[in-house]
């Protein structure tokens, strides 16, 4: 069974960082197009950050510009997404989603981590 896994999550003060991974299990995340989504408490999921399965393309919400950073490494398959001058507006659960075809910020990924939780509150 294909699984993601996220981790990282936790309860962090306005200005601080986070940072969040997305692993696999019974398949190699390298192949994969990867995206992380949130969904705010009472809001809509919305996109947050995408990385094609290379690496080579790389788009963000404007929403987190210049504050996320998502990158990859390939060796042991792993998607981060560095979370910087974290907002009270940025509390959520925050998903990683892949698939093999590049969806880039649209939500039509196959295959859906649980969720972790992020809070941003003093």
């Amino acid at each position: 069974q294909l699984q993601i896994v996220e981790s990282g999550g936790g309860l962090v003060q306005p200005g601080g960082s986070l940072r969040l991974s997305c692993g696999s299990a019974g398949f190699y995340l390298d192949d994969y197009t990867v995206g992380w989504f949130r969904r705010a408490p009472g809001k809509e999921r919305e996109a947050v950050a995408y990385i094609s399965s290379d690496g080579g393309s790389i788009r963000y919400a404007d929403s987190v510009k210049g504050r996320f950073n998502i990158s990859r490494v390939n060796d042991n398959p792993t998607v981060f997404l560095q979370m910087d001058s974290l907002q009270d507006d940025d509390t959520g659960v925050y998903y990683c989603a892949a698939d093999k075809v590049d969806y880039g910020l649209d939500a039509d990924y196959d295959y859906w981590g649980h969720g972790t939780q992020v809070t941003i509150s003093i």
